[in-house]
C-alpha cells in the first residue's frame, strides 16, 4: 500500500494518462485475484496423532515458505488500492482543477496566530475554500476559529451562518459527510421519504445536520444519544440507522431491524485488533441489512467528493460575487 502510491506518481509522470493507472491497478488486482485462486486449502485438519513426532528443519523456521502465495496476493491488492487512492489527489488536481497547499502548524501555535492566518487566506484572492483540521490543540476555541473563516469560503459548511441557512432550507455548504450520506442513499436509489430513520450521535459535524436532511427527505427522524433510555429498541425500529458516535462496534445484529440500511459514520480503531473500524459491528450486521457501508472505504470516500463539489461551489459563488 506504500508503494503504490510512489508507483502510481511515477507511471503518471512518465505516461501522463490516467488510463495508465487504472491499467495498474487493474493489472495488479487481477494477478491477486489470480493468486486467491491459486491457493489450496486442506481438505481436513491433520490429526496429532498422524504429525511426525519431530519435524525436518526447514525455512517455515525462519521465512513461511508455505504463505508465499498469500503474501503475494496480500500485496498485489494493496498495491492496488494503493494506485486508486492517489488517483483522487492526482485528479482533483488535474482534471478537477482544485489546487490544495496544506498549510501544517506547530503544536505552539496560539490561537492569535491561527486566526491571523485563517484572516489572511479570507482576504487572499487565490484561495477559494478555507478548511481548518479538527479538533484543534487545547487552548485554541475551535468556534471562534470557524466563525473566523469567511462563510464564503467555508467548504466543511460549519460556519454558523451556514448552518443558521441549512435549517431555514436556504442555500449554503452543506457539511461534507452528511451531504455525502444523502447522495449516497440516492444514488442506490433507496427510498427515504416515509422511512423511520435513527441518527446515533448529536454533534454539529454529522449528527445534527445528517438529521436536518434526512428531514428535508421527508424521513421521519428519532436522534440517540448518551442519555437515550433503551437505545437498541429505538435502533431496532429504524428502517434507515446512521451510527455517528464515536465508538467501535456498538450496534450490533440485535439492535439492527431486518432489511434495515445501515450507513456507518464512525472511524475508529478496534481495540482487539488496532485495525480501523466502524460504530458498526460489520460482520454481525451485514447478514440482516439490505445495504451497509463498510469502514473503511464507505462513507468516507463520498466525503471527499462532497468536499471537492463544495469547493468548486465556493468558487463559482465567488465569481458571481466578484461580477457584480
Amino acid at each position: 500500500m506504500a508503494l503504490g502510491p510512489t508507483i502510481s506518481f511515477a507511471t503518471y509522470n512518465i505516461f501522463g494518462s490516467y488510463d495508465a493507472l487504472f491499467l495498474c491497478a487493474f493489472i495488479a488486482c487481477a494477478l491477486g485475484f489470480l493468486m486467491v485462486s491459486l491457493v489450496k486449502m486442506p481438505q481436513k485438519a491433520q490429526l496429532l496423532s498422524e504429525r511426525p513426532k519431530q519435524q525436518p528443519i526447514s525455512l517455515d523456521r525462519f521465512f513461511l515458505v508455505k504463505g508465499i502465495h498469500e503474501s503475494i496476493t496480500f500485496m498485489l491488492l494493496s498495491f492496488s488500492y494503493g494506485i486508486l487512492s492517489t488517483y483522487l489527489a492526482v485528479y482533483a488536481r488535474d482534471e478537477v482543477g482544485i489546487e490544495n497547499s496544506t498549510i501544517r502548524l506547530s503544536a505552539q501555535t496560539t490561537e492569535e496566530e491561527l486566526l491571523d492566518l485563517v484572516r489572511a487566506l479570507n482576504v487572499d484572492t487565490t484561495v477559494d475554500g478555507i478548511l481548518v483540521q479538527l479538533p484543534l490543540p487545547n487552548g485554541i476555541n475551535e468556534e471562534k476559529v470557524i466563525e473566523t473563516i469567511a462563510k464564503e469560503k467555508d467548504v466543511d459548511g460549519f460556519h454558523p451562518m451556514n448552518v443558521a441557512a441549512l435549517w431555514q432550507k436556504r442555500p449554503c455548504v452543506l457539511p461534507c459527510t452528511p451531504k455525502g450520506i444523502i447522495r449516497l442513499m440516492k444514488n442506490m436509489g433507496i427510498e427515504i421519504a416515509g422511512k423511520r430513520a435513527v441518527v446515533i450521535g448529536r454533534s454539529n459535524i454529522v449528527g445534527l445536520p445528517v438529521t436536518k436532511l434526512l428531514m428535508d427527505e421527508n424521513a421521519t427522524v428519532t436522534v440517540c444519544h448518551s442519555r437515550t433510555k433503551d437505545i437498541a429498541k429505538v435502533c431496532s425500529e429504524a428502517d434507515i440507522l446512521v451510527p455517528a458516535l464515536g465508538r467501535p462496534k456498538f450496534v450490533k445484529a440485535e439492535m439492527v431491524k431486518e432489511g434495515a440500511v445501515v450507513i456507518d459514520v464512525g472511524v475508529n480503531r478496534d481495540p482487539e485488533t488496532g485495525k480501523l473500524c466502524g460504530d458498526v459491528d460489520f460482520d454481525e450486521v451485514a447478514p440482516k441489512a439490505s445495504y451497509i457501508t463498510k469502514v473503511p472505504g464507505g462513507v468516507g470516500p463520498m466525503t471527499i467528493a462532497c468536499l471537492m463539489e463544495n469547493t468548486v461551489e465556493c468558487y463559482l459563488n465567488n465569481v458571481k460575487a466578484q461580477a457584480k
